[in-house]
C-alpha cells in the first residue's frame, strides 16, 4: 500500500485521468443485461465509490474519460470470435447505440467537460479507441482505472495503459467483478503486479487540491 505522499506523487492533479469503464445503464444500472454483475457493483459499493471519484475529479480538474461499450442494432462490426461475444447476442438487454442502455449509469455525473468514448468492437476500453490519443493530449501521465468488469474490461484496460507507458491506479473498491470473491484475488494475484492499488478514500484525498487551469 503506497504512503500518501507516495500516491499524491503520482497523482498530480495535472497529469491524472480518471476513467470509468462500461458504468453504463445497460450493465451496472437497474435493468442490466448482466444482473449478477450490477448487483455485485452497487452492493460492493464500487458504484458509489465510482461516482465520488467522478465527483471529486470535476471538482479538483482532474479529467474523466466515460468508456462504453456498444453495438449497432445490425450488428456490424462487431466482434464473433469468442464465447462471450455470443452470449451477449442473446441477452434480453442488448447494448445498441442510442439506447438508454448505454446511457452512463446514476449515480455517476457526466460533465460538459467529460469525455465519453464508444467503442463497437472488442474488450478493452483502450485498444483500437480514441482513448490512447486522447490521453497523449492531455499530458497525462497516470491513468485511475475504476468500473466493471475485474474480470474482463479492467484488467484489459490496465494491462494496455501500462503497455502505453502509462502509471495506473486502481482503487481496489471502485471496481466490480463476479463472482464477488474474485475481484479482491484478480486485485492481488494480477492488478497488484501492474498498478499501484489504493482505496476509494486515499485517492480522494489526494484530490483535495485548488483546481488547475483548463488544459488544452
Amino acid at each position: 500500500m503506497p504512503s500518501h505522499a507516495q500516491l499524491s506523487e503520482i497523482l498530480d492533479t495535472v497529469s491524472t485521468v480518471l476513467l470509468t469503464v462500461e458504468c453504463q445503464q445497460g450493465v451496472v444500472g437497474p435493468d442490466s443485461a448482466l444482473p449478477e454483475l450490477a448487483l455485485a457493483a452497487r452492493s460492493s459499493g464500487a458504484l458509489a465509490n465510482i461516482a465520488r471519484l467522478v465527483a471529486a475529479a470535476h471538482e479538483s480538474g482532474v479529467q474523466v474519460i466515460h468508456a462504453l461499450a456498444e453495438r449497432r442494432p445490425d450488428g456490424r462490426g462487431a466482434n464473433h470470435n469468442a464465447r462471450l461475444f455470443r452470449a451477449a447476442e442473446r441477452l434480453p438487454v442488448q447494448q445498441l447505440s442510442g439506447t438508454a442502455a448505454v446511457r452512463v449509469a446514476p449515480p455517476i455525473e457526466v460533465a460538459e467537460e467529460d469525455f465519453v468514448v464508444r467503442r463497437l468492437h472488442g474488450l478493452s476500453p483502450i485498444q483500437g479507441t480514441e482513448v490512447d490519443a486522447l490521453l497523449r493530449n492531455l499530458g497525462c501521465r497516470t491513468l485511475i482505472v475504476t468500473g466493471v468488469s475485474a474480470n474482463v474490461a479492467i484488467p484489459n484496460a490496465v494491462f494496455d495503459a501500462v503497455n502505453r507507458g502509462y502509471t495506473v491506479v486502481v482503487p481496489r473498491d471502485a471496481i466490480a467483478g463476479v463472482p464477488s470473491e474474485y475481484t479482491p484475488a484478480m486485485i492481488r494475484n494480477t492488478l497488484a503486479l501492474v498498478a499501484t492499488v489504493a482505496t476509494t478514500d486515499e485517492v480522494l484525498g489526494c484530490f483535495k487540491r485548488p483546481r488547475r487551469a483548463d488544459r488544452r
